[in-house]
């Protein structure tokens, strides 16, 4: 019997397709606008993927904070608070706190943020009963995508490749894993690195692609993979396989690929005795004492 974790993986694909079809664009930044994202864990690396998007895409100037790290004291039009349980202490004081316009994208909106957020986006469809975030995560940022104006079919695609064809030989066993990303895919590559720790316990890091070679990359060698979401660097393949690491780069979109890792995130935790669904010292949401 699939785990919650797998099936929710597995379900992607149908979930991005339903948010690139309703996109809530009233409630979303508008162009122009100087917009703060917020989250904590998962949500705060597809609040750096988002921030990177929309910049890119000439809409604003915006910046990604952990909930907890956000500089208030500067002036924002809008603060965009990413939240699946909407019960997060961070998040729900920074949005009692500020003077801005806010939305708050949740999962859940009989929750305490429905009445601290200006506007909400709920994406109920794409809530998880595993407290390891997988589709929630790429579902709010598949429609975010889709807000900014991008095409989202070829990775859609790319996901339904991605949730079936078979993980590559050596990633169960492999000692380490470096995730790399390069403008909007830092953020996914953090992402890529918390699942494997969350569900396996595994040794990973991430870092930016081209910051790699500035000293990470130095613990590469037999029995470690350095993993690219994206457009690798030039050169960069080479030099990690002459250390004798494994360099992965597979071509899909990097939302996608984020897939595959969590895949194998929890083919990692079964190798290990671990259960996905229950990552060790880990909760759905963390709400912290007044």
């Amino acid at each position: 019997m699939a785990t919650h974790t797998e099936a929710e993986i597995a379900s992607q694909p149908d979930c991005w397709r339903r948010a690139v079809a309703e996109v809530p664009v009233d409630a979303l930044p508008r162009p122009g606008e100087r917009v703060a994202v917020v989250g904590c864990g998962t949500s705060w690396f597809i609040a750096m993927a988002y921030a990177a998007l929309r910049e890119r895409a000439g809409l604003g100037e915006t910046d990604a904070f952990a909930a907890s790290e956000a500089p208030m004291g500067r002036r924002y039009d809008r603060v965009l608070a990413l939240s699946r349980s909407g019960t997060t202490t961070e998040v729900l004081k920074l949005l009692a706190g500020t003077e801005s316009a806010t939305t708050a994208i949740t999962a859940d909106p009989d929750t305490p943020i429905m009445n601290v957020a200006d506007q909400l986006i709920v994406l109920d469809y794409a809530d998880e009963r595993s407290v390891v975030q997988t589709r929630f995560a790429t579902t709010q940022l598949a429609m975010l995508r889709a807000s900014l104006g991008e095409d989202l079919t070829q990775a859609i695609t790319d996901a339904e490749r991605a949730v079936s064809a078979p993980l590559a030989d050596g990633l169960v066993e492999a000692e380490q894993f470096s995730f790399l990303g390069s403008g909007w895919s830092v953020g996914l590559a953090q992402e890529a690195a918390l699942k494997m720790r969350e569900a396996s316990r595994s040794w990973t890091e991430a870092y930016p692609a081209m910051e790699y070679r500035h000293g990470p990359i130095s613990i590469a060698g037999p029995g470690r993979v350095t993993w690219m979401l994206g457009e690798a660097p030039e050169g960069l393949r080479e030099q990690v396989e002459v250390t004798g690491g494994t360099f992965l780069q597979s071509g899909l979109d990097p939302m996608a690929e984020l897939i595959t890792a969590q895949r194998v995130a929890v083919a990692r935790a079964f190798a290990r005795g671990l259960n996905p669904d229950e990552p060790l010292h880990l909760t759905r949401s963390v709400i912290l004492s007044p």
